[in-house]
């Protein structure tokens, strides 16, 4: 008989492509793969990325203990970035039957589904070449490796037969895709063979792309392809230039808002998604009131905001200035404040207007999409109104009607 085997997939979607690799192995070898509630063993794929992802981790585990003890679990497997930054859990956690480092890159065609159907994710890389000065993934996943072409346009061909809406291509950084390979970004040629081998695919979104490496010819093949969401994420971490530096990031304020500007140019109706750090050591009061302007300039249409976290064997962990909790939890709220009311601006401007939506799922009298502004799991969502019945993975025209803090309501046309 078959053991029931259940994954927990925590942290980001580059560990559930991982954990989809591993259901694949496991199923292969005559493991069961069920819901969570269903196992016999656990397996829980950690993140070890901050202190918030790391007591997460942890919490989760300890609860997974509690139903070993009840006799609800027979095992319990701990794998990924928590296993691989830490070597002393075994005597803290004795009840854990074992610790699994992180996989890294997937070179296998196989892989078990744990998204919704009508979506997936591919990585295309693992690792990564920035070494900025706060962040512990080059220690955990290792120097910058791409997958292959080969293996790539594999996957592409094998997602594309099965009728998905969305495929996201994800790694820590895809603009670094090929620097390994080549010495540069070969990010716009594999795209372009993503492209010709999805025709069925109907949106292509880019998850990671920094802004020292986009280049002209990546924004014209945005801009041109209709598949391609007009979606832009773009982690800048700051603005202010001394805190820049700081934290290795080989682009100045200028260069970031000559891009920004370029990228609207070219892109009409792009949204811009960016992931800010405040809190920073030494960041003063003028610094972080720099960056609270600029959000207030900008107006990004999608903004993600962390606390910095002070992790060991960063160089950013023996910098001087350590700033309290309190001031970063100011900081941080200050800015959701903030991006708050510019989303709300945001939306308003679609009442009236019809967009594309992926329909999800139905849920409480209404259906739930995104648009292409909305990547799964993180961004907003479109409420649907309507009698009609609707299709998880369909794409239809709504007008909007109604706007929520991040999110829209409309109907279908």
């Amino acid at each position: 008989m078959k053991q029931k085997l259940g994954i927990l997939t925590l942290g980001c979607p580059r560990n559930l492509v991982d954990s989809e690799t591993l259901a694949a192995r496991l199923n292969s070898k005559g493991y069961s793969i069920v819901d969570i509630k269903d196992a016999q063993v656990a397996l829980i794929n950690t993140c070890a990325f901050i202190e918030d992802a790391k007591r997460e981790s942890i919490d989760v585990i300890l609860d997974l203990i509690e139903l070993k003890k009840q006799g609800k679990l027979k095992k319990i497997i701990v794998h990924g970035c928590l296993s691989q930054r830490y070597n002393d859990l075994r005597k803290q956690l004795p009840e854990v039957d074992a610790f699994v480092g992180a996989l890294g890159l997937n070179h296998e065609s196989r892989r078990f589904k744990l998204t919704p159907k009508h979506y997936a994710y591919l990585k295309i890389c693992e690792g990564c070449v920035n070494n900025c000065s706060y962040c512990i993934i080059p220690k955990i996943k290792g120097k910058l490796e791409s997958l292959d072409e080969k293996t790539i346009i594999d996957k592409v061909r094998q997602l594309n037969s099965e009728k998905i809406s969305e495929l996201n291509i994800i790694g820590q950084d895809i603009t670094g895709f090929g620097i390994d390979l080549s010495g540069k970004s070969r990010l716009s040629g594999i795209l372009k063979k993503i492209i010709n081998n999805a025709p069925d695919i109907k949106w292509i979104r880019l998850l990671y792309l920094n802004p020292e490496r986009i280049t002209s010819e990546l924004l014209g093949l945005i801009a041109e392809n209709k598949q391609i969401c007009k979606y832009i994420d773009l982690p800048i971490q700051h603005i202010n230039g001394r805190i820049l530096k700081l934290m290795n990031r080989r682009i100045t304020k200028d260069e970031i808002v000559a891009l920004i500007k370029k990228i609207r140019r070219n892109i009409p109706g792009v949204s811009l998604r960016t992931s800010l750090i405040v809190g920073f050591p030494s960041e003063t009061e003028r610094e972080f009131s720099q960056l609270l302007d600029f959000i207030k300039e900008i107006k990004f249409e999608r903004l993600g905001v962390f606390i910095y976290s002070r992790e060991e064997n960063t160089p950013a962990y023996s910098f001087k200035g350590q700033i309290s909790r309190k001031v970063k939890e100011e900081r941080f709220d200050s800015v959701m404040s903030t991006q708050q009311k510019i989303a709300g601006e945001v939306n308003s401007k679609f009442i009236g207007k019809e967009i594309a939506v992926l329909v999800e799922e139905k849920q409480k009298g209404c259906y739930i999409g995104r648009s292409q502004a909305d990547a799964p799991e993180v961004d907003g969502t479109v409420f649907v109104n309507t009698e009609k019945s609707l299709k998880a993975g369909e794409i239809i025209q709504v007008r909007i009607t109604d706007t929520l803090e991040y999110d829209l309501v409309g109907e279908p046309t």
